[in-house]
């Protein structure tokens, strides 16, 4: 093989372009010719028609004999029109914003969900958006549809649902990618909505429901436990200083009586009811028969 010679990828790119390198011919040349000979003969009137104004944000594609002109658009600012031969398209260059409608998707895991988004892009070819698409718009329009259902249906509910920034990652690299050679460029892509349906919002969120449930017992199981295990402590610590527990039974006294309500405490010493405890042991002893 040639080296010097191209690819046929690379001749087939150069030919989707629309970049024409050949040059314009006798005849060509004598209809540019006559055109210039046209325009000085009406000067200055010529001159109002053949300049045109291009804004900074706008470039100008011009078609001479139907041939583009340049590998470059031209602008922003004066450009010279010549009569009868030359043809020109303005490209805006700011971003666009394609709103994609309601696309109704089957997941992976067989549930059915309506997913919106929102796509934003700019040309930043004129040349390539004029000679490679019919209408790049809407070109861009129905890929971002179809793309977005390409990648969604390949996950599940849970996956769209948690991982929104990672998908709409992927469906702006896949775009990208197919609209380089129609001189887009896109910038972001966002997911706006998910719907899901009634009977599955339910099941969600008696699935919640129950999950929260189960955890609230957890916790209550544990503070129980760990209560307990205070108690336990405070049980021995009483039980080494007989003193602090009537130190603690007249605290309980005082919390009670800064209550306004009507309970009635009637304070009874430990010691007697210890003793009544030990007289009545006492009387059964001695008298087993009535037991």
């Amino acid at each position: 093989m040639d080296p010097g010679a191209s690819s046929p990828e690379k001749q087939d790119k150069e030919n989707l372009v629309g970049i024409s390198r050949k040059h314009l011919g006798v005849c060509g040349w004598i209809l540019l010719c006559l055109s210039f000979l046209l325009m000085i003969m009406t000067f200055p009137v010529s001159i109002w028609m053949c300049l045109k104004i291009i804004k900074e944000y706008e470039r100008a594609v011009v078609f001479r004999l139907g041939r583009i002109q340049a590998d470059k658009a031209k602008g922003p600012g004066l450009i010279l029109i010549l009569p009868c031969i030359d043809v020109f398209v303005k490209v805006d260059l700011r971003t666009f914003t394609c709103n994609i409608p309601p696309q109704e998707i089957l997941t992976r895991d067989s549930v059915t969900t309506q997913v919106d988004g929102v796509v934003y892009y700019r040309i930043y070819s004129a040349v390539s958006a004029v000679a490679n698409v019919n209408n790049v718009h809407q070109a861009t329009f129905l890929l971002a549809q179809t793309t977005l259902r390409n990648i969604l249906g390949t996950r599940t509910l849970s996956q769209i649902l948690s991982g929104r920034e990672e998908i709409a990652h992927s469906i702006q690299t896949l775009l990208d990618d197919a609209t380089e050679v129609w001189g887009i460029q896109v910038a972001r892509v966002e997911i706006k909505d998910v719907w899901i349906p009634v009977q599955l919002q339910r099941s969600m969120a008696a699935e919640a429901e129950a999950t929260r449930e189960a955890r609230a017992r957890v916790l209550a199981a544990e503070g129980e436990l760990n209560a307990s295990k205070s108690l336990k402590s405070a049980s021995m610590v009483l039980a080494e200083s007989p003193i602090a527990l009537q130190l603690r039974y007249l605290q309980a006294l005082t919390t009670v009586a800064t209550e306004k309500n009507s309970t009635i405490v009637f304070p009874l010493p430990m010691n007697i009811l210890e003793g009544i405890g030990g007289v009545h042991n006492n009387n059964h002893k001695k008298d087993p028969s009535r037991a």
